[in-house]
């Protein structure tokens, strides 16, 4: 008979540097695998609209035909290359269906560019009458997640936060709130309902994550646990985690991001949202005035807008480590001053040079998308 006197219980035992970025790495790969669900798992028109996306998506990147369709080719190429980092950007013309990029098909970090489609999956439920956006709810300590939160003292109150649905997927858009993005979350159905929302519509090349409190943990090395919400105990115990166990799980993130989307595929949803494809005009009209409304970002795309035009966009920012950020971006939808739009993704995979420098990369984006308004001949008269 095997004794285990003067030995702890497996679970008490420190485990080996080996097995934790096991622990970390294995489950990155795994949430990877089920964050866009095999088509082959869905019915025929699910599988016909996925197809069908990514069909369009491929046609729209032809290659360039007129001289301002080259010249914006070829300055975005350019903007690319020139960035000290992992980078994919990519220019939907809305009314032509046109879109220039440069690494295109490859997955960047969304970072909370995602609750994008947080957004559309409950107008997509509004639309189809299941869900009430002027629905009252109260959030409380509970309801806590991490990172940004400016809900965070409403919450913390001893009667809570009581406020509509309405509410927290404006703030979640515009203030890029997490708390309020993660409650909406959970109110549409979790991450596997936004996901089959996002099959149905046809909005291929766009995975979405397991939800924010998992996957920073992961990113961090560690796993989820409801106290990390509270105070700075995510931050200390994220200053625990060994230096090679914590650039593995941040490694591994960048390489194969559990919220990936493709410059493509954000573009293609950005101008079909604009077409008014995806949702109905109501819903439409709602959303792209909420996103004209966002606060984040102010320097990023919106911050190299000319004179006349206007912007709808969503910013994402991810975790540091060793000088290194895991996601850099913004994707939105430009009007120029003649009504003709643009659909934008800037997303930024491995960024560390410094945030001046990315933001004038963005605004230079900005001027060839104006360059290039302006050689087809379509901006406004004087």
């Amino acid at each position: 008979m095997h004794t285990t006197e003067g030995r702890r219980p497996a679970s008490a035992r420190p485990r080996s540097l080996a097995a934790r970025l096991l622990a970390i790495v294995l489950p990155l790969a795994l949430l990877g695998a089920c964050s866009e669900p095999a088509p082959e798992r869905k019915d025929p028109e699910v599988r016909a609209a996925l197809e069908e996306g990514r069909e369009r998506a491929k046609a729209s990147a032809r290659e360039p035909r007129t001289p301002a369709e080259k010249a914006l080719h070829e300055e975005i190429r350019a903007l690319g290359k020139s960035f000290d980092g992992e980078i994919g950007l990519a220019v939907r013309d809305v009314a032509s269906g046109w879109t220039a990029h440069y690494e295109g098909n490859d997955r960047f970090p969304q970072q909370s560019v995602s609750k994008l489609w947080v957004a559309i999956a409950a107008m997509t439920l509004v639309d189809r009458g299941k869900l009430d956006l002027k629905q009252e709810v109260t959030l409380t300590r509970e309801d806590l997640t991490l990172f940004h939160q400016p809900l965070r003292a409403l919450a913390l109150r001893p009667q809570g936060y009581t406020t509509t649905l309405e509410d927290l997927l404006v703030k979640a858009i515009t203030r890029s709130d997490n708390t309020a993005n993660d409650y909406l979350l959970r109110r549409v159905g979790g991450p596997n309902a936004v996901r089959t929302v996002l099959a149905e519509l046809g909005i291929a090349g766009v995975r979405f994550g397991p939800g924010e409190r998992i996957m920073q943990s992961e990113i961090a090395g560690l796993e989820w646990r409801p106290e990390y919400s509270l105070e700075r105990k995510f931050y200390d115990a994220r200053d625990q985690v060994p230096p090679a166990v914590r650039r593995a799980a941040f490694e591994a993130y960048i390489a194969d991001p559990v919220d990936g989307a493709t410059p493509i595929g954000m573009v293609d949803a950005l101008a079909r949202l604009q077409k008014g494809q995806l949702l109905s005009p109501a819903s439409t009209a709602q959303l792209l005035g909420i996103l004209e409304q966002t606060r984040s970002g102010a320097q990023r795309l919106k911050g190299g807008l000319p004179p006349g035009w206007t912007i709808g966009h969503k910013t994402g920012t991810g975790q540091e480590y060793e000088g290194m950020q895991a996601g850099y971006n913004d994707v939105g939808i430009l009007t120029a001053p003649s009504g003709r739009t643009y659909a934008v993704a800037v997303l930024m995979g491995r960024a560390s040079q410094p945030q001046p420098v990315r933001r004038a990369l963005m605004h230079a984006l900005v001027r060839v998308i104006a360059e290039y308004e302006q050689a087809a001949g379509r901006s406004a008269a004087p």
